[in-house]
């Protein structure tokens, strides 16, 4: 058994590449060659175009780009005064000499499908190629992948619309040289089907993440550098917002800030780029295209709530009133019906996730009567949707440590819409008697004069094992299960659960805490659940009766019901190492344990509990396929339908 996933090789390693005042080396003078010119520039890149007959023989493009000053333009006559030898070898000779005296970051070779120019260039190509790798710069030849080093990707680079500038956010697609001509297709169509807001997206959270910076800048101008340092200046790697270097989760446990807590300034741009992280993770493109520079530093300075979606937002005289803001950021209601109406509040829950799962209730909730709909962070972009443009919708900001503040701003929100006679509608995922607070709510607007009328939703606990093909009882494996959370109010721990064959447990809320709700369950470190450490009591004081074998089966399922659904199945003993293997994590999640996670794979296995534990390790042998863990990603295709 292999302790890790096999890789498969052909692919290719896709980079950003970094070529500002680098120079690229264009070899031809044809259409392809403005294309990988224009690219180039686009990159900031130094674009030499190196051609025999200079000037006078490049495209139209590339001789305007040339006299614009955009490019330079090189004659290979004029490389070498060496007559001696033949055509080839002359300019064989004086490419050497130019990469000798020149720094050349990439080279590209265009002519070879030049009707004019191919049979030349291809003949030149294979000395090209050696002469640049002995120089050790990457080259690329059009239509000859065997001298490549690098191929060119099928690109996208996204405008931001509400300006009409090109944003920072590009989309490239590539078959590795073996079908172009699908991969521009592919580019396409998966270009239509992203949100046209995509590059305005980028734009705002760009803005974000130098406006976090700035904050740290000034705080240091103030004195507070005891605790900084250059590496708090790019902190994105520490804190969930970084391409290539972030951590798995947005959702990193952190303490409960209070309004009296003192912070470093460093302390305080890493809080702040944890909300940058739960922003791009949470917020609709459309609203993240719609940041204005006020509202991110309201969210920089330590505010939770958020004004109102742009397209959304009511229209008329009343949306030019001056605006009174909390001490959160959230915007108060403007009036559009008299106070002497009494309004009424309705605790909504959207499912979880996928639109169609939404109940007819919930559905006229949101498209009938909602005046005002305040929802939290984990409704997807879906659901939102379905809410009329004239529909005002404010989004919780629950970043970490700020959960409580944001609960009671959102409260607080909803009673002073119904009292203006609105129809508020407070929105939560799955249902929201099921972890959304909605008791406490109740209470609430209760001990306030609204009695709320509280509408069920399909529990994401059950709903999304479901779509996992997991299924929470089941006879001959599973007679109850139990449904708790990871991790406790203001991020205290909880107790879970003991083990019993018998039971599937659903833990909603632990996939950003895994390695400590395994620990707990398996009573020792999940790193090797084979020894004991002086923290394993500690451990065991987090569960309540006796430990789960480390072969116990074990599901961890993000973004359940949705199309980017994952669904990782392993055991306690592996899982931690498994979730890491994947790299970045799909919340929301939520992890099942038990036997019902094998009980329908394949041909089934729901002679669980007449067997007993003897035949454990070979259920799992052959439930895993010798593997420690498995991986599936997506839902049925006929959800599409329904």
């Amino acid at each position: 058994m292999d302790p890790f996933p096999p890789f498969t090789g052909g692919a290719s390693l896709l980079l950003s590449f970094r070529v500002q005042k680098r120079t690229v080396l264009i070899i031809g003078g044809d259409a392809l060659a403005a294309s990988r010119a224009y690219t180039s520039l686009e990159a900031d890149a130094d674009v030499v175009v190196l051609v025999r007959g200079g000037l006078q023989v490049v495209c139209d493009e590339l001789q305007w780009r040339a006299h614009q000053g955009q490019l330079s333009v090189l004659d290979w006559d004029e490389l070498s005064s060496d007559n001696r030898a033949d055509d080839v070898c002359r300019d064989i000779i004086s490419l050497d000499g130019y990469l000798a005296r020149t720094p050349v970051s990439l080279v590209c070779v265009t002519g070879t499908l030049s009707p004019a120019h191919s049979s030349r260039t291809r003949s030149l190509a294979p000395r090209i190629a050696r002469i640049c790798r002995a120089y050790r710069i990457p080259v690329n030849v059009a239509d000859m992948p065997t001298l490549c080093d690098f191929y060119f990707a099928s690109t996208h680079r996204f405008v931001d619309p509400s300006t009409g500038t090109k944003s920072p956010m590009q989309l490239g697609v590539t078959a590795n040289g073996e079908g172009c001509r699908l991969a521009s297709r592919i580019r396409r169509e998966a270009v239509a089907a992203l949100p046209k807001e995509i590059g305005g997206a980028v734009m705002s959270i760009g803005q974000l993440r130098r406006l976090a910076r700035e904050h740290e800048r000034e705080t240091e101008g103030c004195g507070a550098t005891e605790e900084t340092n250059t590496s708090d200046l790019d902190i994105e790697g520490a804190s969930g917002d970084a391409e290539d270097t972030c951590v798995n989760t947005p959702n990193q446990p952190v303490p409960i800030r209070r309004t009296d807590d003192s912070e470093s300034a460093a302390e305080a741009v890493r809080r702040r780029m944890r909300w940058v992280a739960q922003v791009s993770e949470y917020w609709p493109i459309s609203r993240l295209a719609a940041l204005t520079e006020p509202e991110m530093r309201t969210m920089l300075s330590g505010s939770i709530g958020l004004p109102s979606m742009g397209q959304h937002a009511h229209r008329g005289e009343a949306s030019q009133l001056p605006l009174q803001t909390s001490q959160h950021g959230l915007e108060h209601i403007v009036p559009s019906v008299p106070y002497n109406e009494r309004g009424r509040i309705l605790l909504v829950g959207s499912g979880p996730g996928h639109p169609s799962l939404l109940t007819l209730a919930t559905h006229s909730a949101l498209t009938k009567h909602a005046d005002l709909v305040l929802s939290d962070k984990l409704v997807p972009s879906a659901v939102l949707e379905l809410i009329p443009r004239h529909v005002e919708v404010r989004i919780a900001r629950k970043f970490p440590g700020n959960a409580d503040g944001a609960q009671m701003e959102m409260m607080e929100a909803a009673l002073e819409g119904a009292r203006r006679g609105l129809t508020v509608v407070r929105l939560k995922q799955g249902d929201p008697i099921v972890y959304g607070r909605a008791g406490e709510e109740v209470l609430y607007f209760r001990s306030h004069g609204f009695e709320p009328l509280v509408v069920p939703g399909v529990s994401s606990a059950l709903a999304a094992p479901t779509f996992a093909g997991i299924p929470v009882t089941q006879r001959g494996v599973a007679e109850a299960f139990i449904v708790c959370t990871g991790v406790g109010r203001q991020g205290k721990e909880v107790h879970l659960p003991g083990y019993e064959r018998s039971r599937t447990l659903l833990i909603l809320m632990g996939v950003a805490r895994l390695s400590e709700v395994v620990g707990a369950l398996l009573g020792c470190s999940p790193l090797d659940a084979a020894s004991i450490s002086e923290d394993d009591s500690k451990r065991e004081g987090r569960r309540e009766g006796k430990p789960y074998p480390p072969n116990t089966p074990i599901a961890i399922i993000e973004r359940g019901s949705m199309h980017d659904q994952r669904v990782l199945v392993s055991t306690l003993a592996d899982v931690c190492t498994a979730l890491e293997s994947l790299g970045a994590q799909r919340p929301p999640g939520m992890i099942v344990v038990g036997w019902a996670v094998l009980a329908l794979h394949g041909h089934g296995d729901v002679r669980v509990l007449e067997e007993g534990e003897g035949s454990d390790e070979e259920r799992v042998r052959r439930w895993l396929g010798g593997r420690r863990w498995n991986v599936t990603e997506g839902v049925s295709e006929e959800w599409a339908a329904l």
